[in-house]
């Protein structure tokens, strides 16, 4: 299990295979175990890494008493840690929201972009069910629940016909850091882009985007407008996908990853 500091955060991290680098990054609540389908399937053509973000995983807590540390810093810090230039990069939910921050800082330093359940929220987007989201985000974890739940990521057909795997993936986000750290939430930094800016901000990105999306995805319109956004970029929609693509229907996302990458760094 390799660890690598990154400012103040002990930085826990997967790696696997040979070739140009690939880094996978999770989403809120997630972790690097978690992307266990993509490693084994792309560490025949990369040097695959996955790490777990701050305050997830088995990488470090910050203060509970003080703002998170900026997740685009610290992929910024990663890369440079292990010496990684010119990375593919992908991430889901606020994965993917970090690595298009990153790339506006960057716009054409990465190989690729597959950024997945994420997008822009569009003009026309409902404002309260936006605010019920965020909320909900920093709900505290109640004292006696020591597996956490992720029923909304997937689709109903996957919590009852594949419960073994559903249950696979809540044991493994459901780290003591983790834990704690939803017993006593952050408070998120975003800086250089914010969250209002990012939307003005993607169109300057160069670097060959893949927007990766299930169609029963809750941020699907978000997506499409992402795509809307940056024309340059590439839009795969999963039929029957939920949020979590990458975990429950892996094949067909890796399928679409691997496509698109045999395309761009060819």
């Amino acid at each position: 299990m390799p660890f690598v500091r990154v400012g103040a955060t002990d930085v826990h991290y997967l790696t696997k295979g040979s070739g140009p680098p690939l880094v996978f990054i999770h989403g809120f609540g997630g972790c690097a175990q978690a992307w266990y389908q993509q490693l084994e399937a792309f560490a025949a053509d990369f040097t695959v890494f996955a790490y777990d973000s701050v305050n997830h995983g088995h990488s470090s807590l910050s203060p509970a008493d003080e703002p998170e540390p900026d997740r685009a810093d610290e992929l910024e810090g990663f890369l440079a840690a292990l010496d990684i230039e010119r990375p593919v990069l992908a991430g889901n939910s606020m994965g993917a929201l970090t690595i298009l921050r990153w790339a506006t800082r960057h716009p054409d330093d990465a190989a690729a972009l597959v950024p997945s359940g994420m997008g822009i929220t569009p003009p026309n987007a409902d404002p309260d069910t936006e605010a019920a989201r965020a909320r909900a985000l920093g709900t505290p974890l109640p004292d006696d629940v020591l597996f956490m739940a992720a029923e909304a990521a997937f689709t109903k057909r996957f919590l009852t016909e594949r419960a073994e795997e559903y249950d696979r993936y809540v044991r493994l986000r459901s780290t003591a850091v983790r834990i704690e750290a939803s017993r006593h939430p952050r408070r998120p930094t975003m800086v250089d882009p914010g969250r209002g800016e990012l939307g003005e901000r993607v169109k300057a990105i160069a670097s060959p985007m893949h927007i990766v999306v299930g169609d029963e995805d809750w941020l699907f319109e978000a997506a499409r407008y992402l795509h809307e956004l940056v024309p340059e970029s590439e839009l795969a929609v999963l039929p029957g996908a939920p949020h979590n693509a990458y975990f429950e229907v892996a094949a067909e996302y890796n399928a679409t990853v691997r496509s698109f990458l045999a395309r761009v760094l060819a």
